[in-house]
């Protein structure tokens, strides 16, 4: 009985274990650059917020542009749901953090500095996340 107890736990272990290693993608130097620069990027436009939208409308739209390729880019990488969703929260435009942010800038022209520095660290929070699931994923070359 001991000894069917413990190759079930063994049994079980290594199916979990085998399973844990699927479900999450392999390290991409890719992503990890890819949200590095746009995190560099999104915070320095945010900087300019406190200044009319206008003046940076191409700015933004071109870091929309980037930050969907982002997101894509997790979307299309094999079990990456959870990376993937933290962009999709990122970018949302309904959302709390760089989506709306943008979209807020745009609605009302220029924001007060407060309110842009108070942003720039719930963004930069967001982007830690992304940045740190990514970093946390093993090298494929560590794969044996």
């Amino acid at each position: 009985m001991i000894i069917k107890t413990k190759l079930l736990t063994s049994t079980i272990f290594l199916c979990l274990t085998v399973w844990s290693c699927s479900s999450i993608s392999v390290f991409s130097p890719e992503a990890y650059k890819q949200a590095v620069e746009l995190k560099v990027e999104s915070l320095e436009l945010m900087s300019f917020a406190t200044s009319p939208y206008a003046d940076y409308e191409e700015n933004a739209t071109y870091l929309k542009t980037e930050l969907r390729k982002a997101y894509e880019f997790a979307l299309g990488r094999p079990n990456n749901e959870l990376s993937a969703g933290q962009w999709e929260i990122l970018i949302n435009e309904e959302g709390n953090l760089l989506g709306g942010f943008l979209k807020r800038w745009e609605a009302e022209d220029a924001l007060s500095e407060m309110f842009v520095s108070e942003m720039q660290t719930l963004v930069s929070d967001a982007f830690d996340t992304i940045i740190g699931l990514e970093s946390g994923k093993i090298d494929p070359s560590e794969i044996k």
